[in-house]
């Protein structure tokens, strides 16, 4: 007798469907998985049958052939062991195929017959509800996860003889717990303790606000990993879309069990200088994501970026600009998520005391050249706030306490209603195409007629000039004013003069990092 039941195999961050069909052919007794399954995959023969005799139903006692199909899909992990059983019983006569008819399961066995959670559920479900499947049963441990969708039951159980009893009738299915409750974020660097670099500070701000990618250039010890510290208490918490997306990127590659509370907070990620570019952007066997999606919503913050390899670092201009890696392989593709708000921080030179007037530099124009180097100039041109920072700032605080993160953060938090109201997909000012912050930006007459100005032209390229104005447009955002103005544009031309310096003399400019910032009202 033939059976099937659906599932579901994992690529990358999508579910695909999988029919899984038992047949009973006459021959010895035996148990044999086909369909281009792994090794842990395969070792689902052992765990079925132990399940099936410790749950209380026969074995068959013939030939067992069980196919994943398609065939040439490739499938991972131990997922397919609830629907290879449900099969397995639909086929030995110990379960009605009706019950089980365009069902989909998903969970692994336990010896004893126990469901154990398996990762993905978020994708899988997802799929069910694409490919019109009639219900999911899934681990209920798993279910605390899963996301309600319209026109997709689903059916949490305990263990296989929980799963037939419900699908029989002869009891109900284990009820939908609920996740806990998520732990409240650690408290990190408060702004309140980085004294002064009110450039630095406002940079930040600005950042937050808008979705701008931030470089800090500055000596050892000016502050650079404090302020970068301090940008994630301002982003504002995910919302439920965002999390289910983020929790189930950080489930797949283990950073978080099944079942634990969704992951509210924004991501912050720091990976060494030393990572390949597999590591960074994503790939490999597998393929599996990089630091790039697991920051997605949050914060990838590259300390010592000049430290980095330049082919490393030239993987993250296309990402950047398009939002998704696109990992292609000769017979699949594979997109991951990476709306990721990046933060660099490095040194002037190597020695790291070009341009600070208290300590001298010992590096020539040669070795700083090379330095710079490792930054090419189409990834700084992905840097729409530039900052060059200085040690004797902070030994030189301004005479008013520095505002704290609670108080950027609410001048944050209005900034991006501002935006959300303004553009309908809710999209931050440095997410926005030129298309569409063209339609939004409205310029006063001043500063119409400065962003017309001929002598600007020169300085600004097609993309320079967009994101240029994106910045002025958070800077409005930020100020509560209904139009850009003059000061707006001229502010955020401030923090792109970083870039012009290390063209001209292949390193930061003592003069430019001497040159005082536009400090936040």
């Amino acid at each position: 007798m033939l059976a099937c039941c659906g599932a579901a195999a994992l690529l990358g961050l999508e579910a695909h469907p999988v029919v899984v069909e038992v047949d009973l052919a006459p021959g010895l007794p035996g148990f044999q998985l086909v369909g281009l399954s792994d090794a842990s995959g395969r070792d689902a023969r052992e765990r079925v049958r132990s399940a099936l005799r410790n749950s209380g139903f026969r074995l068959p006692q013939s030939r067992v052939v069980v196919s994943l199909a398609p065939a040439d899909l490739p499938k991972q992990g131990a997922s397919f062991d609830l629907a290879i059983a449900l099969a397995v019983l639909v086929a030995s006569g110990q379960l009605d195929p009706s019950r089980l008819q365009a069902h989909w399961a998903f969970g692994e066995l336990c010896l004893d017959g126990s469901l154990r959670p398996a990762q993905g559920v978020l994708a899988v479900v997802l799929a069910a509800q694409r490919a019109a499947a009639s219900g999911l049963i899934l681990p209920q441990t798993n279910a605390s996860e899963a996301p309600l969708l319209d026109g997709l039951p689903l059916y949490p159980a305990s263990s296989l003889s929980a799963v037939v009893a419900a699908l029989q009738g002869t009891a109900l299915w284990c009820p939908r717990p609920q996740l806990p409750p998520a732990q409240p974020a650690p408290v990190g660097v408060d702004l309140q303790q980085v004294l002064g670099q009110s450039q630095g500070r406002r940079a930040v701000e600005l950042a937050a606000a808008g979705g701008h990618h931030l470089l800090l250039v500055g000596p050892p010890g000016c502050g650079k990993t404090m302020l970068a510290s301090a940008l994630l208490a301002l982003l504002p918490p995910l919302e439920n879309e965002q999390a289910l997306m983020v929790s189930h990127i950080h489930t797949l590659v283990g950073l978080r069990a099944a079942g634990a509370p969704l992951l509210h907070q924004p991501p912050f990620r720091a990976p060494h200088h030393s990572s390949t570019a597999v590591a960074l952007v994503g790939g490999g066997l597998g393929p599996r994501p990089g630091e790039l999606t697991l920051a997605h919503h949050g914060v990838l913050f590259l300390d010592e970026l000049a430290e980095f390899r330049r082919p490393v670092l030239d993987q993250l201009r296309q990402p950047l600009e398009s939002g998704e890696v696109l990992i292609a392989r000769a017979k699949q593709a594979l997109h991951f998520p990476s709306e990721t708000l990046l933060v660099g921080a490095t040194n002037p030179c190597p020695c790291g005391w070009w341009g600070d007037p208290r300590q001298g530099c010992c590096c020539g124009q040669h070795r700083r050249q090379q330095y710079w180097s490792r930054i090419s100039g189409p990834l700084l041109d992905r840097f729409d706030l530039q900052v060059s920072m200085r040690s004797d700032a902070c030994a030189n605080p301004a005479s008013s306490p520095p505002e704290a993160t609670a108080v950027v953060a609410g001048r944050v938090h209005r900034a991006r209603q501002r935006m959300q109201q303004r553009n309908p997909e809710g999209r931050c000012n440095g997410r926005l195409t030129a298309a569409q912050l063209n339609g939004c930006v409205q310029l006063s007459p001043e500063a119409d007629s400065w962003w017309r100005d001929e002598q600007l032209a020169p300085l600004l390229s097609g993309r320079r000039r967009h994101r240029l104005l994106a910045v002025a447009q958070t800077l409005a955002d930020l100020a509560a004013s209904p139009v850009v103005d003059q000061q707006h544009l001229a502010e955020a031309l401030v923090f792109r003069s970083l870039e012009r310096s290390v063209a001209r003399d292949g390193g930061l400019d003592p003069g430019l990092a001497g040159r005082p910032g536009v400090a936040a009202d």
